[in-house]
């Protein structure tokens, strides 16, 4: 093949994109109660989704069965021609099946359909053809036809490719909705990488109340200045010895100022003459990032973490988290 030199790449990419783009349009007017009802048996069941294609479908299939499973819905890719070879035994009867054929008529995979009809396995297919042996064998028919596909010899799978992924991530966020999934759940099922990092927690963060400097309200001026000095925070917490909830904190800069300004009788002072009271706090189960916009929208360096008293108010002190940690894990 002899390529054409003066082609123009630019309008070609911008045809694909917008004959994909209607397809995708088309295939959202369509959808009906076959795939609510999918939506609803999948909610109801007790075991897994299985996904199962093969060749593209096979790894459109693939990716919705990871798209599930990272958002709140048990899902494993069943190969069918391994499937046919011994791996049925992976299909259980409280499993769905979501068997994706643009044509309706590969046979490995309406192998799979069929087995799970003989286990009384519900079935949906995601396919362009409503007629077809694979939408026969479904109990719920999700229409992922297209009017033509982005290829200019209308041949090679590519609008229709996109609108079954699409369809996919459709369910599998229509099914995250339902659920109630959240931003919690989601750093759960992903500890891992930037995304894991956004998504991580104070607490995996924080350093803990043993490692942290702590005061009674009651202590003595020179004791403070040494609680203060000895650990390379620069920040200590005034805690109450009754129950250990914050009472206040006191920065290195709280000493230099209450020096400067009581003069000689800063030293018979105590902690709560000084300290600075309702100091900024967070939670242990907020997200990191969200401690950093704290930090920088009060332009303080550090928090201390609490925990929610049984009357809901903040409580206990459980540790501290510091900007620079935050940075240092790249939260930010």
């Amino acid at each position: 093949m002899k390529p054409h030199l003066e082609h123009d790449h630019l309008e070609s990419a911008r045809r694909t994109l917008e004959v994909e783009a209607q397809c995708i349009s088309a295939a959202a007017d369509r959808l009906n109660g076959s795939f609510a009802g999918l939506c609803s048996a999948i909610l109801s069941a007790k075991g897994k989704v299985v996904t199962t294609g093969l060749g593209k479908s096979g790894f459109i299939a693939r990716k919705l069965a990871s798209t599930l499973a990272s958002t709140g819905t048990p899902a494993f890719f069943l190969h069918p021609s391994e499937a046919m070879h011994g791996d049925f035994g992976i299909i259980q009867k409280d499993d769905v099946l979501v068997a994706i054929a643009h044509g309706g008529e590969t046979v490995e995979v309406n192998g799979v359909a069929t087995y799970c009809r003989r286990l009384q396995v519900p079935v949906a297919a995601i396919t362009g053809k409503l007629t077809s042996t694979l939408a026969g064998l479904s109990d719920f028919i999700i229409d992922g036809s297209v009017s033509r596909e982005a290829c200019p010899l209308n041949l090679a799978p590519t609008s229709s490719a996109l609108v079954a992924m699409a369809i996919g991530d459709a369910l599998a966020v229509a099914l995250m909705e339902a659920r109630g999934f959240t931003a919690k759940d989601f750093a759960t099922l992903h500890p891992a990488g930037s995304l894991g990092r956004k998504l991580s927690r104070v607490r995996d963060h924080m350093h803990n109340l043993a490692s942290i400097p702590v005061v009674g309200p009651d202590l003595g001026f020179h004791e403070v200045l040494e609680t203060v000095t000895r650990r390379n925070f620069g920040i200590a917490a005034v805690v109450s010895e009754k129950d250990g909830t914050l009472l206040g904190s006191i920065s290195d800069g709280d000493v230099r100022r209450h020096l400067l300004k009581a003069d000689v009788k800063a030293l018979g002072s105590k902690a709560r003459d000084f300290m600075r009271a309702s100091p900024r706090t967070v939670t242990s189960d907020a997200l990191a990032v969200d401690a950093v916009t704290i930090m920088e929208s009060c332009q303080i360096t550090s928090l201390f973490v609490v925990e929610p008293g049984s009357d809901g108010r903040e409580g206990r002190l459980s540790g501290l988290v510091r900007m620079h940690d935050l940075l240092a894990a790249k939260i930010v």
